[in-house]
Formats: structure tokens, sequence, C-alpha cells
């Protein structure tokens, strides 16, 4: 599986602290951020320039694309400077001879800064292509919340001048560009606020501590929000398809072997990955029988603290509501996986909630209910290595 190689970013986290820079800047906080991959990478075969399709955000569905391309964004010369513990970490690199070959990850950190008299939000991203289609950065929703005060800044202007639109942009591949959002000035008794509306850089109601006082600035608060890489998990065979099915004959029922495998652990636990279009919960399951019936999903989801639910779509590989059949060997521990709504990455804890399944008939039928409060979504996350393929090991 394609992973991108993070040696420092995922201990980087929002640092807040006050440092007297160049053109009297002065930064608030920042946070190295995650890295993203464009939805693809094409060669146009006349000009020879590489075109990345920037992954959808939720604007998609409200703006057609404005037609503005620009030629020039402004870039920086000193990124390492700016985030040293950027330098080690590993990103894969496209063929020359084709660009869709590898996924190319680009860095979204950011900085805020107090410049003349403006509160700036600088936010970074390094060119994985000669023209980068499909951007947003944001609009009236760009905001500034004083979680103490509860009074709001918001979005002035953007440089370049891009807001409210969706659009293509230029620059050298590799360099990092630098999109700056104007916001009133904040006071200087101003010490949480919560970044709105800049959706690219995962700043949807991010919680950032700002401390003016030097004896703060080696201070570390939250951590830095990424995407996970879509899972990938080996594919079980089907024996039997269902027919004409019916929860109450289990001839009609679909049956699997040769299911994706994992060394043992607590029946139930959980990992989970994060991803733009979805997000994926792996739960280990025990084979007690060399076959046993199972059933996942349907009414199932995520709640979040506010009562946001976020539904299951789907169970890779498996009927999503109907039960079904796995054969094995006794002692086989599996994982079966759902696939619910996104979640956003400012998250910390989320609620799964499995509703009792209906009656049925068959020996022992059972489809319980469950419900598992406060699950930490960095320790599920943290959990993405015990889901990995362990083929069945036998002595006889």
């Amino acid at each position: 599986m394609k992973r991108i190689v993070i040696l420092s970013l995922m201990a980087i986290a929002c640092l807040s602290m006050q440092a007297q820079e160049k053109n009297d800047v002065v930064l608030l906080a920042k946070m190295s951020g995650y890295w993203r991959a464009p939805s693809a990478i094409t060669k146009d075969k006349k000009s020879k320039k590489t075109i990345a399709l920037w992954p959808r955000t939720e604007k998609d569905d409200w703006f057609e694309p404005s037609g503005l391309v620009l030629d020039k964004v402004p870039t920086i010369d000193n990124f390492d400077e700016l985030f040293p513990e950027l330098r080690e970490t590993i990103a894969i690199e496209p063929s020359d001879d084709d660009p869709s070959s590898e996924e190319v990850y680009s860095p979204m950190p950011w900085r805020l800064t107090e410049e003349n008299g403006e509160t700036v939000l600088h936010c970074y991203m390094g060119m994985p292509a000669d023209i980068v289609e499909n951007f947003w950065v944001t609009d009236e929703e760009g905001g500034i919340l004083d979680l103490e005060t509860g009074i709001s800044y918001r979005a002035r202007r953007i440089e370049p001048d891009c807001y409210y639109k969706r659009f293509a942009f230029k620059g050298k591949k590799g360099s990092v560009v630098d999109f700056k959002i104007f916001f009133p000035k904040l006071p200087e008794t101003t010490k949480r606020i919560a970044i709105y509306g800049v959706p690219n850089w995962q700043l949807r109601g991010t919680e950032v501590v700002i401390n003016r006082s030097p004896e703060e600035a080696s201070r570390f608060y939250g951590e830095a929000r990424y995407y996970d890489n879509k899972p990938e998990f080996h594919h079980p065979t089907l024996v039997a398809e269902a027919k004409n099915y019916d929860k109450d004959n289990f001839f009609t029922w679909s049956e699997y072997k040769d299911v994706h495998l994992i060394k043992p652990v607590e029946e139930g636990t959980m990992a989970m990955w994060l991803t733009p279009e979805a997000t994926y919960v792996a739960i280990a399951t025990e084979l007690n029988w060399h076959r046993e019936y199972f059933g996942r999903g349907d009414g199932t989801f995520l709640i979040d603290n506010s009562g946001h639910q976020y539904k299951c779509k789907d169970v890779i590989d498996f009927p999503n509501g109907p039960l079904f059949w796995v054969q094995g060997v006794s002692g086989d521990y599996f994982a079966i996986v759902l696939v619910f709504d996104p979640l956003p990455l400012n998250l910390d804890n989320i609620t799964y909630i499995s509703p009792e399944g209906e009656p049925f008939a068959a020996y022992n039928a059972s489809w319980e209910g469950d419900v598992k409060p406060g699950l930490s979504i960095k320790e599920l996350r943290n959990n993405q290595h015990l889901f990995e393929y362990f083929p069945r090991k036998m002595v006889e």
C-alpha cells in the first residue's frame, strides 16, 4: 500500500508563540499541518506541463468553476526555515514519463501572523504539478472566532485575489505557494481562537491557542491534522451468492472464504482511517467455528459531541445489512470494515452505535446492538497496524 512516510510531522503541533520577524511581523501561531494528494495528475502533450486536479471540497456542489487562472501566486524561499520539522518528510515523486504513476503529496502548513495592523493567515502549499485546477481558498465563511469574547473577525480579502472563487493557478512544480487571507487585527488580549472557512487547510472550527509571552514560546498545543491513505484489505472469495435473500432462510445468504485475517486481538477492537471521501472503521471479529454467520452495517452510525451523525454507507466486500456466512478455521481473527460518511479532522472523540438487528430464524440467532461512547479517534487511528493482513499459520 502506498504510504507517505512522515518522520516528524505527526509529532508537530500547533505552536503558539511570539516572535519578532522581519518587517515587524509577529508570529501568533503556526501548524505544520498535513499532506494531501491531488485526485489525479496528467500531462498536457502540447505544453508538456503537468496538471493536478485538486480533490473535492465542500464548495464543489455550490459553485461552478470561475474560469479564473492565476499566473502568478506568491511563493516563499525559506520554507525549510519556517518549518524545519518538515525537512525529513519523504513524499513519493511521480515518474516523468507517467505523472499519474505515483501519488504526489503536497505539504499544507499554515502560519497566523500580525502584519501592518492586520491579522494574516498564510496558507502554504507545495506545488504538486505545474498547474493546479479546481482549487478553493475561502469566501465569506472565512473567519476567526475569539472563543473567550465571542467576537468574530471576518476575512477581508485574499492575496492573490481569489476570494469566493474556484480557480486554477500556475507555478513551478516543487515550489511553495503562499495564499494570504487578511482579517482585522486581533486584540492583544486574545488567547483562544477558532479558525473557520478554509477547508483545504482543514480550518473548519479548528481551535488555536495564542500566547504572547516569551516563556510560552516552546509549548505545543493540539496535534497536526492530516488525512490517511485509503486502506487496502485482502479481498475474500465469494463462495455462494445470495439468491432471493430471506433472513429467515440461511440457505439464501451469501457465503465467503479467504477473508482478511489479522493477528489475534481482543474481539471488537477497532481501527479508523480518515480520508476526504469516507471514514473507514475496521472491527476485529473472531471466528468460533469453521463456518459462522454475521451481520453488519444497516443503520450503524457514528455520532459526535454536537449530535451530528455519520451514517454507514457500505461494508467492504460483505453485504451492508443482510446476514452472511464466513468460512475459515476456528480461532481465526478477521476484519469487517464499515465505510462511513467522512469525519472532519478537528474531532477528537466519536461514539459508535450499532442498533440491534431484526429477529431471524437460525440456531442461537442473535444480532445484538452495540454502543461504544467516547472513542478516541487518535487511538483508533493508532490501531491501524493491528489490521495488517496476517495469513493463517497452522501446525498439525
